[in-house]
């Protein structure tokens, strides 16, 4: 069986640094033959892009959607490190996208690059590969005295940067050579990127070993910069005006939003010169997603392919008076796609249990027949993937942030009046936003009556549920391994 899925500081186990870490063990139900595993994870999509990208829409009538599936922390690395290990932010100690809290050298020297799914798959006999982006902080260079750049361990093969916004003139790290890229067309990042996978794909196949390949894009991240073939498409699109767009009345918000003027006609048009920007970017991503597909049909594997696409969170523009950014713990920013489809995929159906980016990697190692190590946050989708009836699951979800940002070579710091949050946690219900804010700030949003989060009810709510959501957190805060996955 072939699967492609096209995808603060506290309680950190002694599994972390350690030089023997736990590993994922055979669960004894492999399946006869492993599954290959091709996760396709973009930078900053969000879901109003989804319209815009034919093979996508294409998989969700041919699979299942996670309508409720969140990421633990809205900013790139955070959510990155996450995805590689399972694990809470306050549990990987990557809280930021820089030193000394956060970023690919915090990652690195905690031991988080021994603790990934790339380990626990290529210990099981995986040929594994990462192509594009890793994590913030990370540069395709050499250290001194060094012959060949740093490939992180559990990786086959590596064709990785950390400098890839602009989609040109970036050097990628290939298998610890560092290869210059140019500024004619056919440097284009994501072509780039499709044209390796595909290679990596058919000579895995032909060696008739099982592959994990992580394609992992720079785009629509700013400044989303489309390949040359779709720089004219759209012309007069607009950015979607829902209910929170400019939202009328901010008031109720926390101290570090209360305060934001209304957009004006300057706003409204960066906001949608930069929608513009954002679906242009994203033709590109939605063609790799059909050219893999086709490779995988043409190679005779598509009946056996599990194919699943995702993002490291999602992006607000003009909502909530906010210009363009992420950070924020509303939906716009935390719910992010994740659409799966393959062979026992139920079709055209909607999964809205809460699922989080946590949940990625126990659901790669229950696929390849492996049990996930014990100290992993998440739990595994499979049941889902397979429409087996789910009964126990969690009701809760952590989302954490820590800020604000200032740093000027931070690729995420926030323009002026685009949403700079100090740091917070939150809980995350089937029907509730629950946001404590380091300042003594609190949000309440009744989900199921106010599902654009427009009417912050903290001052109504009432007593004995707040201090049930503020203990939630709290517990949340402090969890480690069982005690995430148990709640």
């Amino acid at each position: 069986m072939i699967v492609a899925l096209a995808l603060l500081v506290s309680g950190c186990d002694a599994a972390v640094g350690s030089a023997s870490p736990p590993t994922a063990t055979p669960t004894g139900k492999a399946p006869v033959k492993r599954p290959n595993i091709v996760f396709v994870l973009t930078d900053d999509l969000s879901w109003d892009l989804v319209a815009y990208m034919p093979n996508l829409r294409a998989m969700q009538a041919q699979g299942t959607t996670f309508t409720n599936f969140l990421v633990a922390d809205t900013l790139c690395c955070p959510s990155r490190a996450t995805i590689l290990t399972g694990r809470y932010p306050h549990n990987t100690k990557v809280v930021t996208n820089d030193p000394p809290l956060g970023g690919f050298t915090v990652f690195r020297d905690t031991g988080g690059e021994r603790q990934t799914f790339a380990v626990t798959l290529q210990q099981a006999g995986y040929r594994t590969a990462l192509m594009g982006k890793y994590l913030n902080g990370y540069e395709a260079e050499k250290r001194p005295g060094s012959t060949r750049a740093h490939v992180p361990p559990g990786w086959t093969e590596w064709y990785a940067t950390g400098l890839g916004y602009s989609q040109y003139g970036y050097i990628l790290n290939e298998n610890g050579n560092l290869v210059q890229y140019g500024r004619r067309a056919g440097d284009y990042m994501v072509d780039v990127l499709g044209n390796k996978s595909v290679d990596f794909i058919n000579r895995s196949a032909a060696a008739g070993q099982p592959f994990m390949l992580e394609i992992s894009t720079f785009t629509p991240h700013g400044p989303a910069v489309a390949a040359p073939r779709h720089e004219k498409m759209f012309p007069g699109l607009t950015a979607p005006r829902r209910p929170a767009f400019n939202e009328h009345d901010v008031g109720d918000k926390p101290s570090w939003l209360n305060g934001y003027p209304k957009l004006d006609q300057r706003d409204m048009r960066l906001i949608d010169r930069t929608y513009r920007a954002r679906v242009r970017s994203v033709q590109a991503i939605d063609e790799l997603i059909g050219r893999l597909r086709q490779t995988l049909q043409q190679r005779g594997l598509a009946d056996d392919t599990y194919v699943v696409f995702s993002s490291d969170n999602g992006y607000h523009l003009g909502e909530h008076r906010l210009v363009e950014g992420k950070m924020t713990a509303y939906d716009t920013d935390v719910k992010v796609p994740l659409i799966v489809t393959g062979p026992g995929v139920p079709a055209g159906a909607n999964v809205d249990r809460l699922a989080q980016n946590t949940d990625l990697r126990p659901t790669f190692e229950e696929l390849a027949g492996l049990t996930p190590p014990d100290w992993v946050d998440g739990r595994s989708l499979v049941p889902f993937l397979r429409g087996r009836p789910v009964g126990s699951w969690r009701t809760a979800a952590l989302i954490e942030h820590v800020g604000p940002k200032f740093s000027p070579d931070d690729p995420d710091r926030p323009v002026a009046y685009g949403g700079n949050p100090p740091t917070y946690q939150a809980i995350r219900t089937q029907t509730e936003l629950y946001v404590e804010y380091e300042n003594g700030d609190r949000e309440y949003y009744d989900i199921a009556a106010d599902p654009h989060q427009l009417h912050n009810h903290i001052a109504v709510l009432e007593p004995a549920r707040q201090a049930e959501l503020a203990a939630l957190l709290e517990a949340y805060r402090r969890c480690a391994g069982a005690t995430c996955r148990e709640r």
